[in-house]
């Protein structure tokens, strides 16, 4: 029997192949929070009947099904895989490093058609017995990646879905034995891509992707559930550099309305050779929206400066992820 409270909670992700169809999870994800729900819409007869003062329970009838929440977490050196692939779109194999056990996933920007998880949440009762929702069809509508001083590089990851499935088994979970990525790894670099150079005075850094999806298809035919969202608008990449003012790098940029590239880089401990543990988001071109730094105290100028990342006409957004995973 489990904990009878959220410590016996799980999360577990598989790839589906074909869409809102139930695929037995085989990997296990360390969470913090989760919001994922089933969500229904109803209609209740409204017909009139002599005497009758309230709606009959057997007129309301359920006209959709569908899914939507998030799941909260640290980013850790092994076990993303799955994630990155589900929000970048591209169908990624690792790459061993040399005859190392290092290996190296690129997730760059691609259609997301295709990438859809089940994802199964195990709910403990206070008994111990451990319930069972599997989300189908869950889709990456955006993820927010953040770390700032004294803390872990944390993830939020916004799904939308096709349905709930209560009858599936419960899988085992197990985990790899992970370490998170965290601020004393942090570096920010800025400059010419390929080239870029430290970005000094960074006390916090957020990036957010967000994949527009049309998640309405609702057509008869389908018993209430919808078909796989298609993508509907341009990929918005946006986010923060909160920073001291100890130089005039990323104010220049704000008034001269620039780019430059931006990476934001975790490394971690050696893996094999001159292979690290890593995480690293690849922005070619970037432009600073705002703030300019103000005094307001005697304090150090701080500022946080919004951007919004833009294609450069050459080089794609990628996210970087080496790890000792074999696979996604």
């Amino acid at each position: 029997m489990a904990i009878g409270s959220g410590l016996g909670a799980q999360i577990g992700i598989a790839a589906e192949s074909t869409y809102g169809t139930f695929v037995a999870p085989a990997k296990f994800i360390e969470f913090t929070k989760e919001s994922l729900v089933l969500k229904k819409t109803t209609a209740q007869s409204s017909g009139i009947a002599a005497g009758r003062l309230m709606a009959l329970s057997s007129r309301r009838v359920v006209t959709q099904r569908e899914v939507s929440g998030s799941l909260e977490m640290e980013v850790t050196n092994k076990a993303m895989g799955l994630l990155l692939q589900a929000l970048m779109g591209t169908s990624v194999t690792p790459v061993q490093q040399g005859v190392t056990t290092a290996y190296l996933q690129t997730h760059t920007l691609a259609d997301t058609w295709g990438k859809s998880l089940t994802i199964q949440k195990g709910m403990p009762l206070t008994t111990g017995t451990v319930t069972d929702k599997s989300f189908l069809g869950c889709k990456v509508t955006s993820a927010e990646f953040s770390c700032e001083v004294g803390g872990m590089l944390t993830s939020t990851f916004e799904f939308d879905g096709k349905d709930c499935d209560e009858t599936q088994t419960l899988a085992a979970a197990s985990y790899p034995t992970m370490s998170p990525f965290h601020f004393g790894q942090l570096a920010v670099k800025s400059g010419t891509f390929g080239t870029e150079t430290a970005l000094d005075g960074v006390r916090k850094v957020s990036v957010k992707i967000e994949r527009p999806q049309a998640v309405d298809r609702f057509y008869a035919n389908s018993s209430a559930l919808k078909a796989q969202p298609i993508s509907n608008d341009l990929v918005k990449i946006t986010g923060s550099l909160e920073m001291d003012y100890v130089a005039t790098t990323v104010d220049d940029l704000h008034t001269s309305d620039g780019a430059t590239s931006l990476v934001v880089e975790f490394t971690g401990a050696n893996i094999a050779s001159t292979y690290y543990e890593t995480f690293r988001i690849k922005l070619p071109a970037v432009k600073v929206d705002d703030a300019p730094p103000q005094v307001d105290g005697f304090g150090v100028i701080k500022s946080t400066f919004n951007f919004t990342a833009l294609y450069d006409g050459t080089n794609a957004v990628a996210i970087e992820y080496m790890s000792t995973d074999t696979t996604v």
